[in-house]
């Protein structure tokens, strides 16, 4: 697999994206969560590309070292969807097929349901739309796995909390990363990633743009081919969620379960994840 790395110029910097596969490949984007990043999608690539498509993995706001603004208000979910535009629009002629894992797939539902035209087919992984998380948090299931996300939103507790130690990562992040199904290997390479100077605060940011966003603020139905990924192993997204997502898709819609599958499905179950998402891709081809 030959990786090709492009910048892309955004209001408050420069994200690299990884090109692969045949330039002339219909283009799909790949936007990874939290706290990884564009090599979260490595097992998922090679049958991508096998299959003809060209994929464009951006290192996003925040976890870009060229594009890490301070402040939350940088990081709202109008802001991460603009620069997921301007990567469409730049490498993708301005249309494209997209897909986002946890916090990327927060971005993949906003540009489906506020950006059609720039979307041939989406595919959310793990995280439901916002709307429909929302309205699972009134279950004591999805408050109590959710619990993270108040305790993100202090100002520098979590920081010190997830510190690195002497040996260069976070040994708290870590061990978290590996109760939720990470293997040792990937959770310390994502602990290292969350060590570099700026970049844990950055992504803290993302969960704590949702503070300063417009609580009026609601996304219209999306209407673009949609194929929805959720594992049973999950323990941040429980399933209250999960089956109140169909009410805010009108175009044609397809939900897949992985059993025994933890939250981590583009490296856990590639082989399975990628089967599901070409047989998508194939229906849709926009």
């Amino acid at each position: 697999m030959t990786v090709r790395t492009t910048a892309v110029r955004i209001p408050v910097g420069t994200l690299d994206v990884r090109e692969s596969g045949p330039p002339d490949g219909p283009p799909v984007l790949l936007l990874h969560g939290f706290p990884q990043g564009p090599e979260s999608w490595d097992e998922v690539v090679p049958a991508l590309n096998g299959a003809g498509y060209r994929t464009l993995a951006p290192e996003q706001r925040g976890y870009a070292a060229g594009a890490r603004p301070s402040g939350r208000r940088a990081y709202r979910l109008a802001d991460l969807a603009s620069d997921a535009l301007a990567v469409v629009a730049e490498l993708a002629g301005g249309r494209a097929h997209v897909v986002g894992h946890d916090w990327g797939a927060a971005v993949a539902w906003r540009l489906g349901s506020r950006y059609p035209d720039a979307v041939r087919s989406l595919t959310a992984v793990s995280v439901p739309p916002a709307a429909a998380f929302a309205r699972s948090l009134v279950t004591t299931r999805q408050v109590l796995a959710s619990w993270y996300i108040g305790a993100f939103q202090l100002p520098w507790v979590p920081e010190r909390l997830l510190r690195p130690d002497e040996r260069g990562w976070s040994p708290v992040l870590e061990g978290a990363l590996r109760r939720t199904g990470q293997t040792p290997e990937r959770a310390r390479r994502d602990a290292l990633r969350m060590a570099q100077p700026g970049a844990l605060t950055a992504a803290l940011d993302w969960y704590r743009g949702i503070a300063v966003s417009d609580p009026r603020e609601t996304d219209p139905p999306v209407t673009v081919p949609t194929l929805f990924v959720w594992s049973d192993g999950d323990t941040a997204i429980t399933r209250q969620g999960i089956e109140l997502t169909h009410r805010h898709v009108t175009g044609p819609y397809t939900y897949a379960e992985l059993r025994g599958v933890s939250h981590w499905i583009p490296e856990e179950a590639p082989a399975e994840f990628a089967a599901r998402l070409l047989d998508h891709l194939a229906a849709h081809p926009g």
